[in-house]
């Protein structure tokens, strides 16, 4: 190992940053515990760093107590999970992020104008279920190109599809391709699904391939879209692995290696990168600078509005 090259944009994305802000805040205005149904982001180091502060994480609404401040993740949520914490008397923040709402959005208004929608993404993962829940009667899943290429959809007059937003690009572009190719009037977002953050990391890995011997990706095994990063290396003939952070780093592995890439989920702290850096310098690797140049982003969303109560106190 000589070298290590960054990817440049890695890291948080705008929406993650609301989801984690949007915790803080609830527990500066509120005070422990503050209640986060499922993981806020997907990466386990920020959920740590949040129990630590007294953020108390449950699998359901139902797992809090009554009149209890809830958050609910930026993965959003269907409907019955709403009318449950009203029921409950909680206060909710809703961390949901927008471009996810944005999907809720679409899938709502294909299904009251009586579209069926293919939805494509990964079954069993928080958004698909949150996005699933907006129009059940109407969704069916679609994971791969090859489902998309064998699917029946009988008596289907109107289709639309609408898509998880930390998918594979080129992916999920074979699979909008092959839906249109067998469904030639199926009707889709005017904007496309797969959010900025995802495509600009994926795009900056395509990049950095030329550059680079084997690729580090920093994330959780949870998270969707780090995944992604190594499905992207690896479809560019590169070996990819993806850590938690610098403790999972097979060093022998990469002995072979003379240039390791490294980059960074969009739910992954910028400073489990910058430990994977301190790890390669403590095995005497000096040359480690980021790929080209810092790609800018500058989207932000504004935090959701706390409840009234959390405002007064």
């Amino acid at each position: 190992m000589k070298r290590v090259l960054l990817a440049a944009p890695r890291g948080f994305c705008a929406g993650v940053e609301r989801a984690v802000t949007t915790v803080h805040r609830a527990l500066d205005a509120y005070g422990p515990p503050i209640y986060v149904r499922k993981h806020i982001v997907h990466n386990m180091h920020v959920v740590h760093d949040l129990e630590a502060r007294g953020a108390i994480f449950v699998e359901s609404e139902n797992d809090v107590p009554e009149g209890a401040c809830l958050v609910l993740a930026a993965h959003g949520v269907e409907p019955g999970v709403y009318s449950t914490a009203a029921a409950r008397r909680l206060s909710t923040i809703d961390a949901t992020c927008p471009l996810v709402s944005k999907v809720h959005a679409e899938v709502r208004r294909y299904a009251a104008a009586g579209y069926l929608i293919i939805l494509i993404g990964h079954a069993g993962h928080d958004e698909i279920v949150g996005t699933t829940g907006q129009a059940p009667e109407a969704i069916t899943l679609v994971e791969t190109v090859e489902q998309a290429r064998s699917i029946e959809l009988p008596g289907a007059r109107k289709l639309a599809y609408a898509t998880q937003t930390t998918l594979s690009v080129d992916e999920t572009a074979e699979i909008i391709a092959t839906l249109r190719a067998r469904f030639p009037a199926i009707v889709g977002p005017r904007k496309d699904d797969i959010c900025y953050a995802t495509t600009n990391r994926q795009e900056a890995v395509k990049r950095l391939l030329r550059e680079i011997d084997v690729l580090l990706v920093v994330g959780s095994r949870e998270s969707s879209n780090s995944n992604r990063l190594v499905d992207t290396a690896r479809a560019g003939g590169l070996p990819a692995y993806l850590i938690e952070d610098e403790t999972e780093i097979d060093e022998h592995r990469l002995a072979e290696f003379e240039t390791v890439g490294l980059t960074a989920g969009a739910s992954t702290p910028e400073q489990l990168v910058l430990a994977v850096c301190d790890w390669f310098r403590a095995r005497g690797v000096t040359d480690i600078g980021t790929h080209g140049a810092e790609a800018a982003e500058d989207v932000f969303f504004k935090p959701p509005p706390e409840p009234p109560r959390a405002r007064a106190r």
